[in-house]
């Protein structure tokens, strides 16, 4: 059977992420992405995730302790656009993820932006490794989210293919405007 978009995400990441790698959650949300990568790359391994609300904060905060995972995690409670100032321009990154719209069950006013998140994608794209992953996962039935989708399809359209695989993968007979997923795989 067909599996959503998240869980192909999560497929994406489980590919190519291992003990050790340097990877981030862009958009920490209740924290399942982060707690996927945190035990992912294990205690040599760094997870830096970002999120503007503290309720996402807290709410990863709480699950990564309960998992016992909190030690290979840095918790940021600003943007995505601040990473390049964050993290190192010489730190490798293995793989980036990205949930893209409002935190759901909180305020829907509060949603990430095309201009955040192309500055994000700015920032990242260097520091990516080779055979390394950025995922994208798209929400766009809601107010902005349109834009959302236009600029990050037409940012992984212009993207070299001399240096980068882009693939999206989307169900096309769904009400509701399901989400789709873009998967930037930096080229060896």
């Amino acid at each position: 059977m067909l599996t959503t978009a998240l869980h192909f995400s999560h497929t994406l990441l489980k590919e190519i992420v291992q003990v050790g790698d340097t990877v981030v959650d862009a958009t920490m949300g209740n924290g399942h992405d982060t707690a996927l990568l945190a035990e992912l790359v294990g205690r040599t391994g760094q997870v830096y995730a970002f999120d503007v609300q503290e309720q996402a904060v807290q709410a990863t905060k709480h699950r990564l302790h309960e998992l016992h995972l909190l030690g290979q995690t840095t918790l940021l409670q600003q943007g995505h656009e601040t990473l390049g100032q964050v993290i190192p321009d010489t730190t490798d990154i293995r793989a980036a993820v990205f949930n893209l719209g409002y935190l759901p069950k909180s305020d829907k006013h509060i949603i990430t932006k095309p201009d955040t998140t192309k500055k994000a994608l700015e920032a990242l794209l260097p520091r990516l490794r080779p055979k390394g992953r950025i995922i994208l996962v798209v929400y766009y039935g809601h107010e902005g989210g349109a834009d959302e989708l236009s600029l990050v399809n037409d940012y992984c359209q212009q993207l070299p293919q001399e240096a980068y695989n882009v693939l999206t993968y989307q169900f096309i007979n769904q009400r509701n405007q399901p989400p789709i997923l873009f998967c930037i795989e930096k080229k060896p």
